[in-house]
C-alpha cells in the first residue's frame, strides 16, 4: 500500500510498507523535485570560495563534450589546477567536496544540460535496481545511455561499492559518462577536508576514467538557520497536522520510537514510496538513538524526505542531537552530519 493509494486516510508512516518494482525503480531515476530547474545560471557560488564557480565552468563543457570513452589520461584532483578540454573529454567526473556546497545541484544541472538518454539517482537506487532486476539486466536497461549521474556515492560496503565499480566499468566500455557525488563533513575536528582518496581507493580500477572536482565551501543550509534543529510542543504539533489536513493535504503524526521500529521493515529502497503524496510528518518524543543500524535507515529515510522537501514537527530531544557521540565519533560520521544538517533544515522550512 503507498500514501498515493491511502490518500488523505494516510494518518501515519507506520502504516506503510510498499513495495517497488525495478521498473519503479527506473522510472525515479530523474533529480527530486526540488531540483526540477536546476540549472548552471541559478547556481549561485559562493564568492569567497573560487572553486565553485569553476566547478560550474567545467561542468558546462563536461556537460557538451562528446560522449565517446576518454583514452587514457589520469585521475586529477581539480581546484587551483587549470582544466584542459582534455578533462572534460573524460569518462566520469567526481564531485569532491562537503555536504551543503550545492553538489547535488550541479549535479542535477549536469543531468538537465546533458543531452540523450540519462539517468539520476542516488547510490542507494543503482545497488536497488540491481537487486529488483539483477547484474545483467541492469546492464542491458543502462546500456547506451549518455550520462549517468550517482548522487552520495557510498564508500563503506565493500560489496555494493565493488558492485558499483563493475557497473560503471562494463557501461563506459560502451560510451557512457558517469557523474558523481559523496560527501565530507566541513573540517569537522581537524580530519580530512575531501574524499577523493578514498573514492580513489575504492573504485582504483576506473579512477583514471575520472576528474575530480573539489569544491571548497560552507553549508549553504546553515547560512539562514540556527544549529539546532527546531523543537516543538504537543499543541503546535496538533495545529500544524490539523491545518494540514484541513486543507485536504496528507500529515502524518507518529511516535517516534515506534516509527524507527517500523523502518526496519522497509528496505531503504522503498522510503522514496513512504514520502510519496505527504505534505508534512510529524515525531513526538524523539529520542537520542544508540543503535547504528536504527540510525542509518533513520539516515536513509531523512535523505528521501530532503528530496521530498518535506517539512517536519518533532517534540522531544531535537532532531539535530538524536545521534549519539559514538556515533558521531565513528566510521559513519559523515553520513549523520549530513543529515544533522539535512534535519535542521526540514524542521526550520515554513510550515504548511
Amino acid at each position: 500500500m503507498t500514501s498515493d493509494a491511502l490518500g488523505t486516510s494516510l494518518t501515519s508512516l507506520t502504516q506503510l510498507n510498499p513495495e517497488i518494482t525495478g521498473e519503479q525503480i527506473v522510472a525515479s531515476l530523474v533529480p527530486p523535485a526540488q531540483f526540477d530547474a536546476a540549472h548552471f545560471d541559478n547556481y549561485r557560488p559562493d564568492t569567497d570560495y573560487p572553486s565553485q564557480q569553476e566547478a560550474v565552468e567545467f561542468l558546462r563543457g563536461f556537460a557538451s563534450a562528446a560522449a565517446a570513452p576518454a583514452k587514457g589520461g589520469r585521475f586529477l584532483r581539480l581546484g587551483r589546477k587549470k582544466k584542459t578540454a582534455e578533462d572534460s573529454q573524460k569518462n566520469g567526473v567526481y564531485l569532491d567536496g562537503g555536504f551543503g556546497v550545492g553538489k547535488t545541484h550541479l549535479l542535477a544541472a549536469l543531468w538537465h544540460a546533458a543531452a540523450g538518454r540519462k539517468y539520476f539517482g542516488t547510490f542507494i537506487e543503482y545497488t536497488a535496481l540491481v537487486g529488483a532486476l539483477g547484474y545483467a539486466k541492469t546492464v542491458e536497461l543502462l546500456k547506451g545511455s549518455a550520462l549517468i549521474c550517482i548522487d552520495e556515492f557510498e564508500l563503506d560496503d565493500p560489496g555494493d561499492t565493488m558492485m558499483m565499480t563493475r557497473l560503471i566499468g562494463d557501461l563506459v566500455a560502451g560510451g557512457t559518462r558517469f557523474a558523481a557525488t559523496s560527501n565530507t563533513p566541513p573540517n569537522a575536528l581537524g580530519e580530512g577536508r575531501f574524499a577523493a582518496s578514498d573514492f580513489l581507493r575504492e573504485i582504483h580500477a576506473m579512477a583514471n576514467n575520472f576528474v575530480t572536482l573539489r569544491i571548497d565551501g560552507l553549508d549553504y543550509r546553515r547560512r539562514a538557520t540556527s544549529d539546532q534543529a527546531v523543537v516543538a510542543d504537543a499543541s503546535t504539533i496538533e495545529t500544524a497536522v490539523e491545518k494540514v489536513r484541513a486543507a485536504g493535504g496528507v500529515a502524518t503524526r507518529d511516535d517516534f520510537a515506534e516509527f524507527v521500529d517500523h523502518l526496519a521493515s522497509v528496505h531503504p529502497s522503498r522510503y522514496i514510496k513512504m514520502v510519496a503524496g505527504v505534505d508534512l510528518i510529524a515525531f513526538d518524543d524523539v529520542v537520542v538513538l544508540h543503535d547504528q543500524m536504527e540510525a542509518l535507515r533513520l539516515v536513509a529515510f531523512i535523505d528521501r524526505a530532503y528530496d521530498a522537501e518535506l517539512p517536519i514537527v518533532a517534540s522531544g530531544v531535537p532532531l539535530s542531537e538524536i545521534f549519539d557521540e559514538p556515533m558521531l565519533n565513528g566510521g559513519f560520521r559523515k553520513k549523520y552530519l549530513r543529515s544533522v544538517s539535512r534535519m535542521i533544515a526540514l524542521t526550520s522550512a515554513p510550515k504548511a
